[in-house]
């Protein structure tokens, strides 16, 4: 006698795998998106505050470059940013000597990210559904 698994066998368990990825695979980029949201949330939070502390050390002066916060000794930012993706979100950094206003924009809306955060002077951080 023979033995092993009939196809009506193997075709519920490839059913019943097929399912389980059904359910999975959304939640996990789900996860994979609000993990890149409280990222560039986070980075966008470093970015300010390497501005403010610089403004605190430079008489209230800001940066006008990027460079200014990334070959400082110690530096206050250890990475460029602008028009950099870091985790799914590109960085744009408009700085000037009076202030700064930040974005940082999913790479690609829906996949990576669904909102687009922008941080200003002072450290105000707004979100905007990415379009």
């Amino acid at each position: 006698m023979r033995r092993g698994f009939t196809l009506v066998e193997i075709m519920i368990v490839v059913a019943i795998i097929a399912l389980l990825a059904a359910i999975a695979i959304p939640n996990l980029l789900r996860a994979r998106i609000t993990a890149n949201e409280s990222a560039a949330q986070a980075t966008l939070r470093t970015i300010s505050t390497a501005c403010e502390t610089y403004a605190a050390a430079n008489n209230g002066t800001y940066p006008d470059a990027e460079s200014d916060l990334t070959s400082a000794t110690p530096p206050y930012l250890n990475r460029a940013y602008n028009g950099q993706t870091v985790q799914g979100y590109t960085y744009t950094l408009t700085l000037s000597t009076t202030g700064y206003t930040i974005t940082a924009a999913p790479a690609t809306c829906g996949t990576s990210g669904n909102n687009t955060y922008t941080i200003t002077t002072g450290g105000v951080l707004t979100s905007a559904a990415c379009s």
